[in-house]
């Protein structure tokens, strides 16, 4: 039992510090140059966030590539986000491209607005912040909502003109093709 508690404490310290020595080995970080396990999330030495994007083979199947987006971060540059704060956050790596549609998922939230992501892991809470701000909506708000009551945070937010993504199977529904697509950068 001691065992494993030394290694809950232990492997957190172990990865950020590999984090710490794959940044060094690469010297400056480029996002096409980074792995997609390591894309989302990350920042460019440009301060330029990079970007997961997928794409369909000549085979026809489909594969992702790390990009460098237009999107600057201006307090931040030469960061791969820490697997650490990917879990605190509630986000997942393989997320392609960048969108204000996890805001919409209360479970997404919750995460966010946790006292283990908005005190630890600034990039994330920037980039959501900004994500948010697109859509009009104030991030310590949004938050201090869902402490208070999760349901109308939800409602405001759905009221302030973010649109939800499409319903699965539904797409092909003239009410969805009329409806404004979700706001992505």
């Amino acid at each position: 039992m001691a065992y494993l508690t030394n290694y809950k404490m232990i492997m957190p310290l172990f990865l950020a510090f590999s984090l710490l020595l794959l940044q060094g080995a690469l010297g400056e970080i480029v996002c096409e140059y980074l792995p997609n396990n390591l894309c989302a999330f990350s920042i460019a030495s440009s301060g330029k966030r990079c970007v997961l994007e997928n794409y369909k083979t000549k085979q026809g199947s489909m594969a992702y590539q790390c990009r460098t987006s237009e999107v600057v971060v201006e307090r931040m540059a030469e960061l791969i986000e820490t697997d650490a704060c990917v879990r605190a956050c509630g986000v997942d790596r393989k997320t392609v491209g960048f969108s204000s549609d996890a805001l919409l998922e209360p479970q997404f939230t919750s995460k966010l607005c946790s006292p283990s992501c908005l005190h630890r892991c600034p990039n994330l809470v920037d980039l959501y912040f900004n994500l948010a701000a697109g859509e009009g909506v104030f991030l310590p708000d949004l938050c201090e909502g869902q402490r208070m009551n999760p349901h109308r945070a939800m409602m405001e937010l759905l009221s302030s003109g973010v649109a939800p993504g499409p319903i699965p199977g539904e797409s092909s529904s003239p009410f969805f093709a009329a409806a404004p697509a979700p706001v992505s950068i």
